[in-house]
């Protein structure tokens, strides 16, 4: 049940989109933030931006042709959500937030209950190969609209 101390830590305003981190948010996650790579350049973007935009397109659904030009570039956006999902930068923060919002509720850091209704159970039961659908498997191309057979084909005349 939402009670007036959950409202004011939902609150959204003053920021510029209702995704943007508060200064909160972003004291907790700046140190998860890897630093710039030895050696080269210096960072010129604003990491804060990029976190912003990367909330904007996930809170929005919206096309990376459509973030807006007061946030960085869609190319720069999409790279660093690139390598922070590879490196592992995305689930430490994830994580993070995960379990201050736990505690920030009352809640213990991490659950102790998990509940499995009967429909979780009857979709965990399926799988393999049969029940793959036919329209979600790739198409197989004929032997004449292969490149390598109409090649060794041509090649023993």
């Amino acid at each position: 049940m939402w009670k007036p101390e959950h409202r004011q830590a939902a609150e959204r305003r003053g920021l510029r989109y209702p995704s943007d981190l508060t200064d909160a948010e972003w004291a907790l996650v700046e140190p998860m933030i890897p630093p710039a790579k030895r050696g080269g350049r210096k960072r010129t973007v604003d990491v804060r931006e990029v976190l912003n935009g990367i909330f904007y397109v996930l809170s929005t659904g919206c096309q990376w042709n459509a973030v807006p030009t007061d946030l960085p570039p869609k190319s720069t956006i999409y790279d660093y959500l690139d390598l922070w999902d590879w490196d592992g930068t995305l689930e430490r923060i994830h994580q993070a937030l995960y379990l201050a919002v736990r505690e920030q509720t009352g809640r213990e850091a991490s659950p102790t209950v998990a509940i499995i209704d009967a429909q979780s159970a009857k979709g965990a039961q399926k799988g393999g190969r049969r029940s793959i659908r036919r329209g979600m498997t790739r198409a197989r191309r004929s032997r004449g609209a292969s490149g390598t057979f109409s090649s060794t084909r041509s090649a023993s005349c």
